[in-house]
């Protein structure tokens, strides 16, 4: 049957309902959201590697990221057409929609580096290093890695090139947050081979059976951070 017959034979109008899930149908096809891991639409493929998992994240944390797109502060073309127009009030929605979702992930395999270099991972995520002025992961986004209300992520259930990826970009500038930028003064402090210690210990973490956040993060912070400032409940 020709294509152009099927196309004037259709139906003038297709009912498409007016519901936060299917306007947000953009965010889930590369973030995931039904699929069973909701890390990616894409499991099966590299692409699962470069997106991260939002779902369950702070509300809070999600909506500094959205404005952070529009504003500049992150760099990824894509994201960045998609909110450049949308309000505040939208970007809330959305951060408020994806914070309610708390959707299992795979435990991922644990990455093939020496068992030193994956010691020294562990060690900085849950210890730090003093030395280097490295305050531990767990200081800030919690003993379980899940984060903490009302805007700081957790880290488990990432993909490790994401990771890798994010303290990048810190290290060269490219991604930025609110002044005092703790995470940009962390990742400076980071060699190379700590990014991929941390990153492929990190990554090969399962999700607590809990995946929620803390209720609050635990203070003091061991870094002013303008994305959690100490003033803010």
């Amino acid at each position: 049957m020709p294509l152009i017959w099927l196309l004037l034979s259709a139906p003038a109008t297709c009912a498409v309902p007016d519901t936060t899930a299917q306007r947000l149908a953009a965010c889930t096809s590369c973030h995931g959201s039904g699929n069973a891991d909701g890390a990616a639409a894409n499991p099966g493929t590299g692409e699962r590697r470069y997106y991260p998992r939002i779902a369950g994240k702070p509300a809070g944390y999600l909506f500094n990221q959205l404005v952070n797109f529009r504003e500049g502060r992150r760099q990824y073309p894509l994201m960045t057409w998609m909110v450049d127009h949308l309000s505040d009030d939208y970007l809330r929605e959305i951060a408020t929609y994806f914070s309610g979702q708390h959707l299992p992930a795979p435990v991922l395999p644990r990455a093939s580096l020496p068992a030193a270099e994956l010691e020294r991972g562990r060690q900085l995520v849950t210890a730090g290093d003093p030395a280097l002025r490295i305050p531990a992961c767990i200081a800030c986004h919690g003993e379980r890695l899940t984060g903490a209300l009302p805007a700081i992520p957790g880290l488990v259930g990432l993909p490790r090139d994401y990771i890798n990826a994010q303290l990048g970009a810190w290290r060269n500038g490219s991604r930025r947050a609110h002044a005092p930028d703790c995470m940009a003064a962390i990742a400076s402090r980071l060699s190379l081979s700590d990014v991929a210690a941390v990153s492929g210990w990190l990554a090969s973490e399962p999700l607590p059976g809990d995946p929620a956040p803390s209720a609050t993060p635990a203070r003091p912070l061991p870094l002013a951070c303008g994305s959690a400032p100490e003033g803010r409940p």
